[in-house]
């Protein structure tokens, strides 16, 4: 007689089984944290009831209005973003305002990666997130959905 743990086997989504999304977030007046971890949780899946942590089964998230997120406190003035080459004395500083004048994408993608897996799903993860500093985007071919974000203000 057969018991209960031969009879059921834990279903896992194949590759082909996969359905992906495109979803378009304006980040226009949203705060960095917040809006990193709900697109970290679209480009994981974890909003699937088919979520499966070994497995890529998220959607293509594409970021709108990157220049125009805001960050709580002191951060644009003490917010440091550090490089290291290898080498003594290699360590690179980069402030946060200097880094959102050259490069306002870079940091919500600094974010999100912080967020995703340190391995190569989270490699293969961060490849479906594109940020793009204006409004517009170059992915209507792909008829992506507007992505309303949980406004979640800070509170003093």
């Amino acid at each position: 007689m057969a018991t209960k743990a031969q009879t059921y086997r834990t279903w896992s989504p194949k590759a082909s089984e996969i359905q992906r999304e495109w979803y378009v977030v304006d980040a226009e007046g949203q705060i960095l944290g917040r809006l990193a971890t709900q697109i970290a949780t679209l480009l994981r899946g974890k909003h699937k009831p088919t979520f499966t942590p070994h497995v890529d089964n998220g959607d293509f998230v594409v970021v709108v209005n990157a220049e125009k997120i805001e960050v709580t406190g002191k951060k644009p003035e003490q917010k440091m973003y550090y490089s290291y080459s290898g080498y003594p004395g290699g360590l690179k500083e980069t402030p946060y305002r200097i880094l959102h004048q050259r490069h306002p994408d870079r940091i919500l993608k600094i974010a999100v990666k912080g967020m995703l897996p340190k391995n190569r799903l989270g490699r293969q993860l961060l490849k479906k997130l594109h940020i793009y500093n204006g409004g517009r985007h170059p992915h209507a071919a792909q008829m992506p959905k507007t992505y309303v974000v949980k406004n979640v203000k800070n509170v003093k």
